[in-house]
């Protein structure tokens, strides 16, 4: 979308560095539900780990550890 967006938006160019690593989520995706929600990032944690928006979040050094091993065969399921 174009910003500003009435619906919603994400700056995702940020001074706090929380998505310098940003992979989107296959959430609602295919097939989009409306109201199910969207844009589910898994991306940088904020110092002491604060709360995200929905979304799931590593420090960067788990982030660096992990990334080696991510292709775009790699699925990531997040349970509960």
């Amino acid at each position: 979308v174009r910003i500003p967006y009435n619906a919603s938006h994400e700056t995702m160019w940020r001074k706090d560095d929380l998505y310098d690593v940003c992979i989107v989520m296959d959430w609602n995706i295919r097939p989009r539900r409306r109201s199910g929600g969207s844009a589910i990032f898994f991306h940088l944690a904020r110092p002491g780990y604060t709360h995200t928006e929905g979304c799931i979040a590593l420090n960067r050094r788990d982030m660096d550890r992990l990334l080696p091993f991510l292709s775009p065969e790699t699925v990531i399921r997040v349970l509960r």
